[in-house]
């Protein structure tokens, strides 16, 4: 079938894919809650399910002890290259119900958006990719095997095992992750940077045991004063990260107005940003630092007493180019080089992510390009970064070296994932879905010219 029939079958069967994504909302398959651990099972049985409709025959649920995830497979024509397919069907928690327009597993339109957890994130990528493969009534112009994780939302604790023990089903030629965003309404994107992630908890203690404030305040320190000054020397005053060490670098010239900063962050009137640099360079190449937890008396327990300990959880996003456990160690030392007045710091590490950059040059790259600038109606996608983390692409690059990766998405600036009111643009869904069926096209078109180029 050529790539203008997958294209007109594609529009006849979009009422379809969404009805098959609207199901797939349904199941609460939140996978960092244990009470939802059948939801999480029933939803990679419902994607196998779905898989087998679109006419995969090779479809099996893995696990190597966490989150399930589905593997299905369609062997390439002669002379084809394999395009590997990824989303996640495990979604985050939904935060306070009452809070959402609607409730968050019961999928509703409402201006052109689909709203419902993981209706972007990331069940809209697995039902590109079912609109992809059956836009060609189950016979694409390449190899495709689609691999649908269970647990990236948890951190992917069990996807090295599963790309190991799994490693000849998954290889391929291109690898296409549609779990990123594009620019904005009507303007696509190829995500080409992610930052990395690292998070640790510090305590703080200052005294053996709680005493009195007004026999003792003015002598001693309390554990929560000496946090919060701790704390504070992570930025300089213009809010720079101030951890020596640390790995900055430029980001593409993209401008990011204004206007729409303000809109798409909701910062209050009057608070200034901090930092140096472009709004992209902060957002994409350069290390970011939060406290994203305290722990302390809340104002509502609180006595007149010096505390004797208290502790933070301390986030750091890290650029393009810095290796993890070395930025874990950089922090951690300018914590416990900067313990005020004395404090005995602890510093327990926690999570880590690497970054990434893509070198998005290549065949692969110029079919990407040509599927987004088709499916967008002339619009040329952009490169862009992702302040976020997506730590697994580094688990996919170290696997499979020789394959390119492309990074795409359903996301928009508004999409709110991992938020309140969730929700998927419905006509920039209709490009990513043209866009996939287009790119399978191309990337068969570009292996052929390359074999005609080397015979």
């Amino acid at each position: 079938m050529s790539s203008s029939g997958a294209v007109e079958r594609l529009q006849f069967i979009m009422p379809s894919i969404l009805r098959d994504l609207d199901a797939l909302v349904r199941t609460p398959s939140v996978g960092a809650d244990p009470a939802r651990a059948d939801d999480v099972r029933a939803s990679a049985d419902q994607v196998a399910g779905l898989l087998r409709d679109a006419g995969f025959a090779d479809v099996e649920v893995v696990s190597e002890g966490g989150g399930p995830a589905v593997i299905a497979r369609h062997p390439a024509p002669e002379g084809a290259p394999t395009v590997l397919l990824y989303a996640h069907h495990d979604v985050q928690p939904t935060g306070d119900a009452a809070l959402w327009t609607s409730p968050p597993f019961e999928p509703t339109v409402r201006d052109g958006r689909l709203y419902g957890r993981g209706a972007a994130d990331d069940k809209a990528g697995i039902a590109a990719h079912l609109a992809a493969f059956r836009a060609y009534d189950g016979h694409p112009p390449v190899g495709v095997t689609v691999f649908v994780e269970g647990e990236e939302e948890s951190g992917s604790p069990t996807l090295t095992r599963l790309l190991e023990t799994h490693r000849d089903r998954l290889a391929a030629d291109v690898i296409v992750i549609a779990d990123s965003g594009n620019w904005d309404i009507g303007v696509p994107a190829l995500t080409t940077t992610l930052r990395g992630l690292v998070d640790l908890t510090v305590e703080v203690e200052t005294l053996e045991h709680a005493v009195h404030s007004g026999m003792w305040g003015g002598v001693f320190p309390d554990a929560v004063t000496a946090l919060v000054r701790l704390l504070s020397s992570l930025h300089d005053d213009d809010g720079e990260v101030a951890v020596a060490g640390l790995v900055s670098g430029q980001a593409a010239d993209v401008e990011y107005p204004h206007e729409r900063l303000v809109a798409e962050s909701g910062v209050l009137d009057g608070v200034q940003q901090i930092g140096s640099g472009s709004v992209v360079d902060r957002l994409w190449t350069k290390p970011a630092i939060s406290v994203i937890g305290i722990d302390a008396p809340s104002t509502a327990e609180a006595s007149n007493t010096l505390l004797p300990r208290a502790s933070a959880r301390v986030s750091m996003r890290i650029a393009p180019g810095q290796v993890a456990t070395e930025a874990m160690d950089a922090l951690a030392a300018h914590l416990r080089h900067h313990a005020p007045w004395g404090a005995r710091v602890t510093v327990t590490p926690g999570d880590l992510g690497e970054p990434y950059a893509i070198d998005a040059a290549g065949p692969a790259y110029d079919a990407a390009r040509d599927a987004f600038r088709e499916a967008w109606d002339g619009v040329a996608p952009i490169d862009m970064g992702v302040g976020g983390s997506i730590p697994f692409i580094a688990e996919f690059a170290e696997r499979f070296p020789e394959a390119a990766i492309l990074v795409t998405g359903v996301e928009d600036p508004d999409t709110r994932a991992h938020g309140i009111d969730e929700g998927l643009h419905l006509a920039e869904f209709d490009r990513v879905c043209r866009a996939e069926t287009l790119l399978l096209a191309r990337l068969a078109e570009s292996w052929g010219e390359a074999s005609e180029s080397v015979r």
